[in-house]
């Protein structure tokens, strides 16, 4: 592949929007993104149309590579460590401490590939929380 990011390589662990069109966008600049999604059923986006294509899925996943692994097993995490260990960049978007309890948080793979960029991207922040706002009265 050609572009600004050729040579770069993304492994993503991530499904629905945020992660993917991250990645997606760096594909679309050159960058190899090796995309890891669940055994069964994939990326859930692929459920949204026929034979595992649905157009959604298809925008959001366009010049990706993908390889299926169950992350909740020992060899699933070895072979997706052993991609990591090849990668300039990870992006996933697992709630926070799902990567962690895999093998698979930043102090792991850091280990393995100090150079790599962890990119983490929650729907609520690090710790999973939201925001409060003080009740008013009116």
């Amino acid at each position: 592949m050609s572009g600004a990011l050729a040579g770069i390589k993304i492994v993503e662990a991530a499904s629905y929007v945020t992660g993917p069109f991250a990645s997606q966008l760096l594909a679309d600049m050159g960058a190899e993104v090796i995309k890891i999604e669940e055994p069964k059923h994939g990326d859930p986006f692929r459920g949204w149309g026929e034979r595992n294509y649905a157009a959604t899925f298809c925008s959001l996943n366009r010049n990706k590579k993908s390889i299926t692994l169950d992350l909740r097993t020992d060899e699933g995490r070895d072979i997706a460590l052993r991609l990591i260990s090849q990668a300039d960049v990870l992006i996933q978007n697992f709630r926070p401490g799902v990567m962690g309890k895999r093998g698979l948080g930043y102090d792991d793979v850091k280990k393995i590939n100090p150079k790599l960029v962890y990119c983490s991207i929650s729907g609520f922040g690090p710790r999973g929380r939201t925001a409060t706002c003080p009740a008013t009265t009116p």
